[in-house]
């Protein structure tokens, strides 16, 4: 003859145990976890439309032309490729609008007397 447990039983068992607390050695464990989670979420970036990169990438190629039209590994007859990349974020920064300054032009309004 079995012994039958009621279901009552069984569930109030189940129900204790889920709200039993977390031991106190596994905390550091836990927190650290949680750490890692909240580092490794992924951060909402906006990403740029094309017509903002087309445009970009229009006014980077005229402020910076080629030294030699159609060939990319000549390199620019103005500026760096550091220079031209920073030119083109600081347009994506100002959604498609660049402040087109004469790269000679002095940087402060000083005049030279």
């Amino acid at each position: 003859m079995g012994v039958s447990i009621p279901f009552d039983m069984v569930r109030h068992a189940l129900m204790n145990r889920r709200s039993e607390q977390v031991p106190v050695r596994q905390m550091p464990r836990l927190l650290g976890l949680a750490c890692l989670f909240a580092l490794v979420a992924p951060v909402a970036a906006s990403a740029i439309t094309a017509e903002v990169a087309r445009t970009c990438d229009a006014a980077a190629a005229k402020a910076f032309p080629p030294k030699q039209v159609g060939n990319p590994a000549a390199g620019s007859a103005k500026g760096s490729a550091k220079e031209r990349r920073d030119y083109f974020n600081k347009c994506v920064a100002n959604n498609g609008k660049v402040d087109d300054a004469p790269a000679d032009a002095p940087k402060d309004s000083k005049s030279t007397k």
